[in-house]
């Protein structure tokens, strides 16, 4: 492990995996304890950091991934701030920096609308690591209304429009539902090793642009909706489970050997 020569600290390691699944192709960046640094949407540029101090830390990461062209790297984490020309070159790649407060905005929202849900009787589990692979799921909901995967898509000032089994942003198909159910199908299959009987997962996609449903939403199907009507929606579902059998699930959806499988 490398380690710091100027104060005798032990420098941070990251690591960067490729997630290539569903239509889906992003970077996942963790550091040593497992906490997630942030993901890099390789199609769309988009970058998702958990701690918006170590944003730049984040887009290095994935370009020295990118330059390496390996299935997992381990790097450490530099100390000091980026120099001018290379911030330069990381804007020209993924975009200028969000203002710390948008940014720190941005990435909370929809976590604090989650967690919320506490007094109502729901569960949430954060950065879920499903397997060796570097995927993780965003969001558990476990509460009266069952269990949930939860996802969010950013597409500010488009419109997605739901129709059936079938989600587009500005026209265009995307394997968005697809992806959710699969997500979902393995948190249950997971669960169910786990000891976890009768166990059902539904998936919920969180969408940040203009929402347009057409036709009779599926009930066995992904659920859809902004930010602002998720807690509306949770709350409207009906319910299946019991205090204790939530409980119960939370802790084992608490534990990593639950997912290490």
């Amino acid at each position: 492990m490398p380690s710091g020569a100027d104060n005798g600290s032990v420098d941070q390691l990251l690591t960067v995996r490729r997630w290539r699944r569903y239509g889906a192709d992003r970077l996942f960046v963790t550091q040593e304890t497992g906490a997630r640094v942030g993901s890099v949407d390789l199609q769309s540029g988009e970058v998702v950091v958990d701690d918006p101090e170590l944003e730049d830390r984040l887009r290095e990461a994935a370009q020295e991934y990118l330059r390496k062209d390996v299935t997992e790297l381990v790097l450490p984490m530099p100390r000091q701030p980026f120099d001018e020309p290379m911030q330069t070159a990381m804007e020209a790649w993924l975009g200028p920096r969000e203002p710390d407060d948008e940014r720190t905005q941005r990435g909370a929202s929809l976590r604090k609308r989650l967690e919320r849900l506490y007094a109502e009787g729901w569960h949430v589990v954060h950065d879920v690591p499903l397997g060796r692979q570097g995927s993780v799921l965003e969001h558990l909901l476990i509460g009266p209304g069952g269990i949930y995967t939860v996802a969010e898509r950013r597409h500010p000032g488009s419109l997605v429009r739901v129709h059936g089994r079938n989600l587009t942003v500005d026209g265009a198909a995307t394997g968005y539902l697809h992806a959710a159910r699969m997500e979902a199908q393995r948190v249950q299959g997971l669960l169910l090793a786990a000891g976890c009987a009768e166990v059902r997962v539904r998936s919920i996609l969180v969408v940040q642009a203009e929402l347009e449903t057409d036709g009779v939403p599926d009930p066995d199907g992904t659920l859809v909706v902004t930010r602002t009507l998720l807690p509306a929606a949770v709350r409207a579902m009906p319910a299946a489970l019991e205090p204790d059998r939530i409980a119960a699930l939370a802790n084992v959806a608490r534990q990593r050997v639950t997912w290490a499988r």
